[in-house]
């Protein structure tokens, strides 16, 4: 992307949804509550905002990014399409026995994640081929005919197709689709063989399911707002954010709109990774918190963790295993429901519980004045003092406070017996806990550690937790950039046009086959390129290829890169020790005795990322006179203190700000505690360090 071009980047979350516009010379930003029953009415409202902010007109937009709940939502909430799976004869419980084991062996009343289509509507056709892509019985075409009559009957809208061992030979998968299509030209067709053309059939129906279930629903979304920003003037084309970090085109949404699951979240990781290569950082806890959740990531020498599987619809929020299963590219992150809205209560245990339900945009936190009375964690910062009621979201919503103090002794006070302020302290207190424990687990369990890390925060909420998340994980610098409030916005702004194609083949090292796999990935890499290219607008492309690899009888693999270039037979020995040297930093070893086998190859082709540039150099500069002072709850001295006030605006680089400080700007407040001091970098971002531990 050029610097002449004028990008608008749009967010919709649970609460807010949130408009970035980068003109080349200046970044304008807008936050508006979200309109959950017709999303698009809250993006045309902030597009035309922060369209009228810049003073330029649609027609002036080159390109337009979107990243959406609205999927994911369709999920959880059961509102997708009347759907049908179209299966093996003889396999139509596969997505019911799932794993065949309990994630909770301990509950004896588990409730496992329930399929998203029904028993009745899981229809069987006579076929078979084997796992090396043999037609074993050939497909037979009446059966798939007499489907028809039972898809008219139950007004089925969208079909997954899902054959046994389809990923091997699409062949059957494809002929029942054409003989669908001619008999129904308006039914929605989702193929396994082509949404997670896999190994593992619970996985594959899973995923094709939940493609087939919301695709009705994504399309006429993306075709209605294409509209509504059609009408507005806009000429310019159209990219979605995808879990896994990259853009694509509407028409590839539209074909796999479950690859939009987790698309605001990783916008955020692409901003997080993106400072972290400006700032020099090696390592980064990215910690996005918005209204509804707040989402955790490790970043490593400026890339995310990535993952191939997601589970969405969890029936234990928190709980592996428990929701439905998705084989689609990632960034690997923890999401917990500890948002600005995530709802306060006190538990049979006489605990404060903290979410996973959220007050939501409507009604939202009873502070917002709008018929909302659960206590929430927005309730606990404005009675802490970290929030002025004026000007929060940029004037888009009036706060009240008293709505927040008569929540917060109704919820939380009167059961344990706690003052208002206490209340509001338990509850923010919780709060960060839960964030710092799910920080630390999901670093141990990927081998990590939080020790060392700088801490980029950004979302709403975030920076008014960060100090004190800081503070329990023992991190020293965090970094507040600018427009924090719509960080994952700006995150789309700066992620690439991108798209992965991944094949299961399988392949032992000892019978390594350099001709058919420089076909397989030269295939790949067509298919990609061709989805890309349509978006580029001409910019170079760059290509990465992994394999999926494991010891023979394992039952899972890990990544291993695969050499740019034609292999060789003698490449299995490069493969082999590339698998060794990956293998040993997993799990400090190898097991020399055994064979080593590639289960699945994926290819990425993707548009030249830009190289951050450096901080410049700030020389010292004065800090502003502060903007007026008000009462903060000090959570070491368990009491208000008077704290300085700084608009952000007003703030150059080189200031420094001694903490404790508040930092206000339209949508957020960064809150600088009494440990840390913060100073305005070269990028104008709030940099805070830890203040040296008094001796003694």
């Amino acid at each position: 992307m050029t610097e002449q071009q004028t990008r608008l980047a749009v967010d919709i979350g649970g609460t807010f949804t949130d408009v970035a516009l980068d003109t080349g010379d200046a970044l304008h930003t807008r936050k508006v509550l979200t309109t959950s029953t017709a999303p698009e009415q809250g993006v045309i409202q902030a597009v035309k905002q922060v369209l009228g902010d810049a003073g330029i007109g649609a027609g002036d937009l080159d390109i337009v990014i979107h990243g959406t709940t609205l999927a994911t939502n369709t999920i959880i909430e059961r509102k997708g399409a009347r759907t049908a799976l179209i299966v093996t004869e003889g396999f139509r419980d596969a997505v019911e026995m799932g794993y065949e084991h309990r994630f909770d062996q301990y509950d004896i009343n588990i409730d496992k994640p329930v399929p998203l289509v029904p028993r009745y509507l899981r229809l069987g056709v006579t076929e078979r081929i084997s796992a090396e892509g043999r037609v074993l019985i050939e497909l037979d075409e009446a059966s798939v005919e007499r489907l028809l009559p039972i898809l008219a009957e139950n007004d089925i809208e969208s079909v997954a197709v899902a054959l046994i061992h389809g990923y091997a030979d699409p062949t059957h998968e494809r002929r029942v689709a054409e003989i669908l299509s001619a008999a129904r030209p308006d039914l929605r067709i989702t193929l396994s063989s082509e949404v997670c053309p896999e190994i593992r059939e619970y996985e594959r129906m899973s995923t094709a399911s939940a493609n087939a279930y919301v695709q009705p629903l994504m399309a006429r979304y993306l075709d209605g707002l294409q509209q509504e920003l059609g009408a507005l003037g806009t000429g310019c084309p159209i990219f979605l954010m995808t879990s896994g970090g990259g853009l694509s085109t509407i028409d590839t949404a539209v074909r796999f709109p479950i690859r939009l699951v987790e698309s605001g979240p990783a916008g955020g990781a692409i901003l997080a990774s993106w400072i972290a290569g400006e700032c020099s950082i090696d390592e980064v806890l990215s910690y996005d918190m918005g209204g509804t959740t707040a989402k955790i990531c490790l970043i490593d020498q400026g890339r995310p963790q990535s993952s191939r599987t997601f589970e969405v619809d969890r029936q234990y929020r928190f709980t592996k295993g428990s929701g439905l299963p998705l084989r689609i590219p990632v960034i690997e992150m923890v999401e917990i429901g500890a948002g600005g809205g995530s709802i306060a209560q006190v538990d049979g245990m006489r605990r404060v519980q903290i979410g996973p339900e959220s007050a939501g945009s409507e009604p939202g936190p009873a502070c917002y004045d709008q018929g909302g009375v659960a206590a929430t964690v927005t309730d606990a910062d404005v009675a802490l003092g970290r929030i002025a009621p004026e000007g929060f979201a940029g004037g888009s919503v009036n706060l009240d406070p008293a709505k927040a103090e008569v929540a917060l002794a109704a919820s939380i006070g009167g059961s344990l017996n706690l003052t208002d302020t206490l209340a509001a302290f338990a509850v923010s207190e919780m709060v960060d806990e839960n964030m710092s424990n799910a920080a630390r687990v999901h670093a141990v369990e990927l081998g990590k550690d939080v020790a060392g890390r700088a801490l980029v925060a950004f979302g709403g909420a975030a920076p008014l937790h960060a100090c004190r998340m800081a503070e329990k994980l023992g991190i020293d610098r965090i970094v507040v950039p600018t427009g924090a409030g719509v960080g994952s916005a700006i995150g789309f702004l700066r992620a690439p046009i991108s798209y992965e194609v991944v094949r299961s083949r399988y392949t032992r090292l000892a019978q390594f086959d350099a001709e058919i796999i420089n076909g397989l990935l030269t295939e790949m890499a067509r298919e990609a390129r061709e989805i890309v290219v349509s978006g580029a607008g001409g910019r170079p492309l760059e290509e990465s290829r992994i394999a999926y690899m494991r010891y023979v009888g394992q039952g899972h693999e890990i990544t291993v890169d695969v050499p740019m270039r034609p292999l060789t037979d003698d490449d299995a020995i490069t493969m082999k020790q590339a698998f060794d040297t990956a293998y040993e930093a997993h799990f400090g070893r190898t097991i020399p005795t055994m064979e080593v086998e590639i289960l699945t190859w994926a290819v990425t082709v993707t548009t030249r990322g830009e190289t951050p540039p450096p901080v410049p150099e700030a020389a010292a500069v004065e800090a502003p006179d502060v903007d007026g002072s008000r009462p903060v709850f000090d959570a070491e001295r368990t009491d208000f203190i008077d704290t300085a006030v700084y608009a952000r605006d007003r703030l150059m680089p080189g200031m420094r700000i001694p903490g404790p400080a508040l930092i206000t700007e339209d949508q957020t407040t960064t809150v600088v505690s009494d440990r840390y001091d913060a100073v305005i970098n070269g990028l104008h971002y709030i940099e805070m360090h830890r203040k040296p531990r008094p001796e003694g």
